[in-house]
């Protein structure tokens, strides 16, 4: 192995996985650093920051869900309408029964749940498709939101609007900076510091090699700096504004589902089930459960994602959602997930939305028309994949190449096929007893 191999196996990781991971983020500081200069300094402004996570926080958290629903091998075109549906009746029960906006939300959350929940049972209990339950689900509750609110809009109180217009409060003294937003900075980065420190001290109680002191010296570096100027810039902006109350509904829950998707059994069982699903389920992966889970779960994060919507809208309407399954799913594919299931991870989806959401932004401080938007969005997610067949073509890792080889081996003919080899992480195709021939 070269030099240069080892410090980046050291710095990055020894796993395809997380070296991908790590390309994306530099692709994304990359499309930072370009609208930074052809935007004249706007985009790295406290401002335009925080504009940008209180605008798409929304988007990144129907991420979150999106990618266990990918990463089960399914897909849901539902979010937008259950969005919507959840906003008009959360407003709803707000301005006709005075329900308190605490309660509104709870109301939110078991309504998406239940929408989950009724989705999730077609899916794993009868054995629809997801595709063709959640596109009818995009009809249904798209109309349901029209009925409930007769396609006006519907404005919602002042406290409600916490959870989708609000900031961080101003407390203690006076510094020139959020000095809220300047203590989770400090948290965040004693947590960098004490995981890495935590992680050398488990390798070496393992008799494991650590990396050099250096190596881990610079990452650390890295995520340190990036934290101080995050948590500055979020804090410096003008007063009333600092880190938006979405913004820390976003954090939380990345950190909560990177936990689960990660380091839980039922997280597992998630990837195991859209790798081999048949496989899974003959090593005691309950197979339903966990499609019922996932679905179910896409419900709750809509609502949320809705709610939050309407309350930095102030108001919910007809209009709400659209388009949101496929913001969602772009994001999570750009970040690296496989439509077949079994790979992607919770980070790689939200910079893959970091990545469509600035783009979005700077293209509209370049005071670019809508519709180009849409052009340059599509053709990144083109190249995107692109960038995927080239480096198959290279004989490196590609998501396509994953994808659609099962289905090319069933189109394609026996002679044209390639030996299956033990490398290619797949099974050898097993004849069903009841075209055996039984011995005489």
């Amino acid at each position: 192995m070269s030099g240069f191999q080892e410090v980046k196996k050291n710095l990055f990781g020894g796993s395809t996985s997380v070296s991908r991971q790590f390309g994306m983020i530099f692709t994304l500081v990359a499309i930072i650093l370009l609208f930074q200069v052809l935007t004249n300094g706007l985009t790295l402004t406290s401002g335009n920051l925080i504009a940008v996570v209180s605008q798409y926080s929304y988007i990144l958290i129907l991420a979150i869900g999106m990618l266990m629903v990918i990463v089960a091998g399914h897909i849901d075109l539902s979010v937008g309408s259950i969005a919507a549906f959840t906003g008009i009746v959360v407003a709803k029960s707000m301005q006709n029964f005075d329900l308190p906006w605490p309660l509104a939300i709870l109301l939110g959350l078991v309504v998406g749940a239940a929408i989950g929940a009724w989705q999730g049972f077609w899916v794993a209990y009868i054995g629809v498709p997801a595709f063709i339950v959640t596109l009818a689900g995009m009809l249904v509750f798209r109309g349901g939101n029209q009925f409930i609110g007769n396609a006006d809009t519907v404005p919602v109180p002042e406290g409600f609007r916490t959870i989708g217009a609000g900031y961080l409060p101003e407390v203690g003294p006076s510094t020139g900076y959020n000095n809220l937003t300047l203590l989770l900075g400090i948290i965040a980065c004693v947590a960098v510091v004490w995981r890495e420190s935590r992680a050398r001290s488990t390798r070496r109680e393992m008799g494991t090699q650590s990396a050099p002191l250096w190596i881990s010296g610079v990452r650390l570096a890295l995520m340190v700096g990036v934290i101080i100027f995050a948590t500055l810039r979020f804090a410096g902006g003008r007063v009333g504004t600092s880190l938006p109350v979405s913004g820390i509904i976003l954090i939380v829950l990345v950190l909560a589902y990177s936990f689960y998707t990660r380091n839980t059994v039922g997280g597992r069982s998630i990837y195991a089930v859209g790798g081999n699903a048949r496989a899974a389920e003959l090593s005691g992966v309950k197979l339903k459960r966990v499609n019922f889970f996932v679905m179910t779960n896409m419900g709750i994060l809509s609502a949320l994602a809705g709610m939050i919507f309407v309350a930095r809208s102030a108001a919910s309407g007809p209009q709400d959602g659209l388009s949101w399954e496929l913001d969602a799913i772009a994001a999570v594919f750009i970040g690296g997930a496989a439509v077949s299931g079994g790979l992607g991870t919770v980070g790689g989806s939200i910079v893959g939305g970091l990545v469509m959401a600035l783009l979005n932004n700077g293209l509209q401080l370049m005071g670019v028309g809508v519709d180009l938007v849409q052009i340059i969005k599509g053709l990144v997610l083109l190249l995107a994949v692109a960038l995927d067949v080239y480096n198959k073509s290279q004989g490196r890792f590609s998501v396509i190449d994953s994808l659609t080889r099962p289905f090319r081996r069933q189109g394609s003919s026996p002679t044209a096929e390639r030996p299956a080899s033990p490398s290619d992480g797949e099974q050898l195709p097993v004849r069903p007893l009841s075209h055996r021939k039984t011995p005489a």
